[in-house]
């Protein structure tokens, strides 16, 4: 039996609350909710928050939930806290992706303090990189941190399957783009200068025009039809990163979750190491191009983001709601 202080217990599950705000999510929806009963933390979706046009089944909203629970594990274990994880504990409860409970004291390795320093520091990139390379010892050890989580990460170096994967971006940025209702419900997260909200893209966060990168893969319009967003130098094509597809052997609510916690394990690992992240989720929104990239390029596994991973040195402004909104 643990013997803990009110107040030790206090400030580690406030602290791993504090950090799981800063999980990436689908647009900055920050689709998640917190209860707490003693030493156990509870971690629902909050549905409200789904995009109901872009993302009906909940696989997105699922894979931010998983990537939220992947920071709460990793702000525990900086605090020598072992977390006992349910994932999906009550049918009847389809919300509750997961409950953690403080567990067994354990020292944290580098390795977890390397991450837990990351949480509040990762950003998503949404332009092209610089052209230094990612070091290819980097993209080996980030394949091995998502296997950790029961996910797949394949670099895609050949060059014609990049082609082929800002094809299928292209073409299905291009098919909503045509679509005046899923536009509006993309362009409800973005940001105006100088709003208050404390979720969504602030205008700083994205490009007004992105230079394009070499095959290009384009952005959300997060300025369609307004003048918002940051100035870019669009005098030169920017760098494509390396290119990389997160990918599980399943499509199950399980295996999102799972997808999300490989995710934020492999974007803290680059971060320490200078790399930041690119998404490009528009043709897993749509059913038949994501079912030709998983037969043609997955090796029939179920690909759950496609990424390009680079360095740039922008300092983007990121936004969170406060903790007081995610307690239920």
């Amino acid at each position: 039996m643990i013997t803990r202080t009110a107040e030790h217990r206090e400030r580690v599950i406030q602290g791993a609350l504090e950090a799981a705000r800063w999980a990436p999510s689908v647009h900055n929806t920050q689709p998640w909710s917190f209860a707490v009963s003693g030493e156990e933390i509870s971690l629902r979706a909050d549905v409200d928050r789904k995009l109901r046009l872009g993302d009906p089944s909940g696989r997105e909203l699922l894979i931010s939930c998983g990537a939220a629970l992947f920071t709460i594990r990793t702000a525990l274990r900086c605090e020598g806290v072992e977390p006992v994880v349910r994932v999906l504990p009550d049918p009847d409860r389809p919300s509750l992706v997961a409950t953690i409970t403080l567990g067994e004291p354990a020292e944290p390795d580098d390795r977890v303090r390397a991450m837990g320093r990351q949480i509040e520091r990762r950003r998503t990139h949404r332009a092209g990189f610089t052209d230094l390379p990612v070091p290819e010892r980097l993209m080996d050890g980030l394949v091995r941190e998502a296997r950790i989580e029961g996910a797949r990460l394949t670099p895609v170096r050949a060059p014609v399957a990049v082609t082929m994967l800002a094809a299928l971006t292209q073409a299905a940025q291009g098919a909503q783009s045509q679509d005046r209702v899923l536009t509006l419900e993309v362009i409800r997260w973005a940001r105006p200068p100088g709003s208050s909200r404390r979720d969504g893209v602030p205008a700083e966060g994205y490009p007004r025009t992105a230079p394009p990168t070499d095959p290009d893969f384009p952005q959300r319009d997060y300025a369609w039809r307004h003048e918002w967003g940051s100035e870019a130098d669009l005098s030169r094509s920017a760098s494509v990163g390396e290119v990389a597809l997160l990918t599980t052997t399943g499509d199950t609510r399980e295996q999102w979750i799972a997808a999300g916690q490989a995710l934020q394990r492999t974007l803290l690992h680059a971060c320490a190491h200078g790399v930041s992240a690119a998404f490009h989720t528009q043709a897993l929104e749509m059913y038949h191009l994501r079912e030709f990239l998983r037969h043609e390029l997955c090796s029939d596994e179920y690909p759950q983001m496609i990424m390009r991973l680079g360095i740039t040195f922008d300092d983007k402004e990121s936004v969170r709601r406060s903790l007081a909104e995610m307690l239920q």
